[in-house]
Parts: structure tokens; sequence; C-alpha cells
């Protein structure tokens, strides 16, 4: 809520007149959006023994390529900062008038995230939202519905992944309200900081945003649904991944053990 300065009230005859103490200009709110990128090559790491590297690298990219699309249908940032040292993503934030914050290197996501939204409040942002690369069905609308969410300030809102223990997206105003914690537990992590520092906390469930996909149950329960129009269910089809991991693939293999 924006606080109207008081009307000054005029000196009566005979009193002595003194300057009025300066006030700090009042902060104009902006919501910015924040994408962090780690080294594709380096993506996935759960998935390993279950994908080859070359397919691990290769549904990062997908992913990758499935977010940036939506962020660029996005319309309620009023800016969009990329925080990663990975090369070929500078270039596409160019393209779009994103801004990179560079790592000299990545130690991990949360260290990334804390970076950047130091920077970011530095230069006026006054509410963060990250949101992660792997959630191939999330659309512009949730994006921009969370970046229009009222929270307070101090306050969070927070929308959990699909088992409710990690983090999916988080929107802290501000920005640097209290350091991050991603993975394992991280959504009670977030939850136990932002009222430690007096923020209202506010939860939001959206199962697209909540569709991530970390490791193999992941992936079987993203291809129970509808990947038509995405990169990533393009490049399953065409790998031949989404018959090896379809749920009823998996079911018809244990069958034919039963069988045997």
């Amino acid at each position: 809520m924006i606080h109207h300065p008081r009307r000054r009230r005029c000196a009566s005859y005979g009193q002595k007149l003194t300057s009025p103490t300066r006030k700090a200009p009042i902060r104009r709110p902006m919501r910015a959006l924040l994408l962090p990128v780690k080294d594709l090559r380096n993506a996935k790491r759960r998935l390993t023994g279950v994908l080859t590297p070359e397919e691990r690298f290769g549904l990062a990219q997908a992913m990758l390529s499935d977010m940036l699309r939506t962020v660029q249908g996005i319309r309620r940032a009023e800016k969009i900062f990329v925080v990663t040292n990975y090369q070929p993503v500078f270039d596409i934030a160019d393209e779009n008038g994103w801004e990179v914050l560079r790592e000299d290197r990545q130690i991990s996501e949360s260290h990334a995230v804390d970076f950047a939204s130091r920077v970011c409040e530095e230069r006026g942002v006054t509410g963060l939202l990250r949101v992660p690369l792997d959630v191939p069905l999330a659309q512009a609308g949730d994006i921009d519905e969370l970046l229009t969410a009222e929270c307070g300030n101090p306050g969070l809102v927070i929308v959990p992944s699909g088992d409710g223990t990690g983090t999916n997206a988080i929107l802290r105003t501000p920005p640097a309200l209290f350091p991050s914690h991603f993975g394992k537990g991280s959504f009670a992590k977030h939850v136990s900081e932002a009222k430690r520092a007096g923020a209202k906390v506010f939860i939001r469930r959206n199962p697209r945003l909540e569709m991530d996909v970390d490791d193999e149950s992941d992936l079987r329960a993203l291809l129970e649904h509808d990947l038509s129009g995405t990169t990533t269910g393009r490049w399953l089809r065409e790998t031949g991944l989404d018959v090896k991991f379809r749920p009823q693939a998996k079911k018809a293999s244990a069958a034919a053990g039963n069988h045997s």
C-alpha cells in the first residue's frame, strides 16, 4: 500500500519556520522474474543410470527450450534476469532483452539465486519470482498469476513440488528476504525462514508448475500428460523414450515378467 505524505500545516503568525525533514523517496513496486540456468552438461544427475549422459543433456535442453518459449509470452514481469555461466544462453537472453547475471562459477542453485536476489534488490526490484526450468507443462499465464499475487512486504508466495516437499516456484518480497535452500525438504525450510523473517506466507498449488522432472518416477508421471506442442514431448518421441517410460509400458513389462 502506498502511503501519501501528510499535508503540512501552515505555521501560525509568529511561529518559527523550520526546514521540513527530507524523507526518503517511496520505492515503486517492481516485480521481476529470475531464471537460474545451470550448465546443461551437468543437469539431471538423478537420472544417471536411467538415461545416458547424451539423453540427460537432450532432455534438459528440450525442457529449457520449452521454458524459454513460455517466458517469452509472459506480460507481468517488469524485468527478466537470467543467472548463469552457461554460454549458449547468453545470446538467447540478449535477443529477448533479458539481463544476464554472470556467475564466475556454479556452486549450487541456492548460491546462484541468492547472488541474483541481492543484485536485483540493489537495482530496485521489490519482488523476485524464481521459476525452475524443468517444468515443460508451465504456461505464461501460470507465471503471470504469481507475478501479480498480493503477498505484502515482507511476504512469500510459494508453489511446492508435486510431492509437497520441494520448491517449484518462489516469490520473495523483498528479493533477499531470506537465504535459499533448494533441494530435499526445501519447501518446509523456505516457509520456516519466511515466518522467522516475519513474512506473510501464501501457498499456491498449480499442477503444471508442480510437474518437474528430477527422477524416473517424474519422467513417467510427465508422460501421463498431454505433451503435444512442447519441445520436450517431441524430443521424447524422437528418441523413443516416451515408449520406454510410458506408464503402460512399465505395466506391460511387469506382466510379461509374471508370465515368463
